[in-house]
């Protein structure tokens, strides 16, 4: 089975990356710009491939775009930029909302964002050996505006990460026993923080529905990871670095990078 994937995988990859689709990374992903020549070849790769193997739904009347497609494929495999060993191959649906929807099972069957108005209107959701649910509208605000530290995308295929290791308990698959103990310790600490923080109706760096449960945890920690990187390094030192051990990238120093070449270009 592996093989044969590998052999479709290169096969969809013979094909030549869209010119228009070039166009959508750079108009509708801030995080486009910030990275090197590299990182944006692998990740056309990595979303060409994501976009042909998936099923695409549109509901509630939306029909599926390539803008749609094209989006949500490569904020999802931004995340897999450093993981060569994970994949979303437990992910063959993707569903698209245009707005946030009512779900009666959310609480129960699955893990997403939530809408502060209520318990049960989501922005996302990604069910367990199922599909993931996703709002257009949501997806292309957060898609835009990282500095608001949320991105649906983002926080809905953390939860697929974790779902890897077949339990949703905020710890996704780990190179080593000493990275596994590390990202407990760290976590496990700051999870408390947030939690404590809610208790006593403080204010933490890290938004309050990180404190609902560990799976919703690292779901949130990865946002804030990926859209509010030097934020996080400073404020939240450990916790970064073992963000950054995990997904093998390091944001904060790529966003310094791509300021740095645009302030001196």
């Amino acid at each position: 089975m592996g093989w044969f994937r590998d052999h479709r995988r290169r096969k969809i990859l013979e094909g030549p990356f869209p010119a228009a689709w070039d166009g959508i990374l750079e108009s509708g992903l801030a995080h486009w710009r910030h990275l090197d020549d590299d990182e944006k070849g692998l990740l056309r790769d990595l979303t060409q491939v994501f976009v042909a193997e998936k099923s695409w739904e549109g509901c509630g009347g939306l029909e599926i775009t390539d803008e749609i497609r094209v989006t949500i494929a490569a904020e999802a495999c931004l995340l897999l930029l450093g993981l060569e060993n994970l994949d979303y191959t437990d992910v063959e649906a993707i569903l698209v909302y245009p707005t946030a929807v009512k779900t009666p099972d959310a609480p129960h069957a699955s893990f997403g964002s939530v809408v502060e108005s209520g318990p049960l209107p989501i922005l996302g959701q990604a069910a367990r050996d199922g599909p993931v649910l996703l709002t257009w509208d949501s997806v292309t605000k957060t898609a835009r505006h990282p500095e608001r530290g949320h991105n649906v995308v983002y926080h809905e295929f953390a939860h697929k990460l974790d779902m890897l290791t077949g339990t949703v308990d905020g710890t996704p698959p780990m190179a080593s026993a000493e990275q596994f103990r590390r990202w407990v310790e760290v976590c496990t600490a700051e999870y408390e923080l947030v939690q404590g923080g809610t208790a006593r109706h403080r204010r933490t760096f890290l938004d309050t529905y990180a404190g609902v449960n560990v799976g919703e945890f690292f779901a949130v920690a990865t946002e804030y990871f990926f859209d509010l990187p030097r934020e996080m390094a400073s404020q939240r030192p450990d916790l970064y670095d073992v963000l950054r051990d995990f997904y093998r990238q390091d944001p904060a120093a790529r966003e310094e990078r791509s300021l740095r070449h645009r302030r001196d270009g």
